[in-house]
């Protein structure tokens, strides 16, 4: 029973809003895992900065793994080296920041191994993120599935992967500003990779 607090998703390398709320409701935080997978959302991509402006990297998933599957039973789909695509497109737009190489090697190996299910991939990489965001928590997870909650923070829908986000975002360094302007709510890598140890404080 979940009586406080918010109910997050757990996402790919999940866009800045995600931690500001994630921050802002914890300790009493509780990830999603009895859902099924809704498709084209944060669950399976992140979106970063590139040259040519925002670039979304998208984890395929075995074909089968459709609203009707668990999110926790979603199986990754190693048919063609996406880690491999990835890693370099990471490499292409943060080489050049101020921390990529600082965290780089905390990251080489969600890029390398092969993990079954997208819900332990996930899982993994955000306790690598909260580890280097210096956010220290417990991790709950829900019981069961509930439609909808009372009393609770239902965050579930709250951030859409297919929108642009017009809410306001203090501005920080980004790699190729110059080019495109400032583009808030990206991964939260790119806030990493550009601020380090100073991100939590912009989150």
């Amino acid at each position: 029973m979940i009586d406080k607090g918010a109910v997050l998703p757990l996402f790919y390398l999940p866009p800045v809003e995600y931690f500001t709320q994630f921050n802002t409701y914890k300790p009493h935080i509780f990830i999603e895992q009895e859902e099924h997978f809704p498709k084209q959302t944060y669950r399976n991509r992140a979106n970063i900065y590139s040259p040519d402006g925002v670039l979304t990297l998208v984890v395929p998933v075995i074909k089968g793994s459709k609203n009707h599957t668990k999110i926790k039973d979603v199986r990754i789909s190693y048919d063609f080296r996406w880690q491999r695509l990835h890693w370099m497109s990471l490499q292409t737009c943060y080489r050049r920041s101020a921390y990529f190489e600082y965290y780089e090697d905390d990251f080489v190996p969600f890029y390398e191994k092969k993990i079954d299910f997208l819900f332990d991939y996930n899982q993994q990489l955000f306790e690598l993120l909260l580890k280097l965001l210096k956010i220290k928590t417990e991790l709950n997870f829900t019981p069961t599935y509930e439609a909808g909650y009372e009393g609770v923070i239902d965050l579930r829908s709250a951030f859409n992967a297919k929108k642009s986000y017009t809410e306001g975002h203090k501005p920080y360094f980004q790699v190729f500003d110059e080019r495109s302007g400032f583009i808030p709510n990206l991964s939260i890598v790119d806030l990493l990779f550009n601020q380090g140890p100073q991100a939590l404080s912009y989150i």
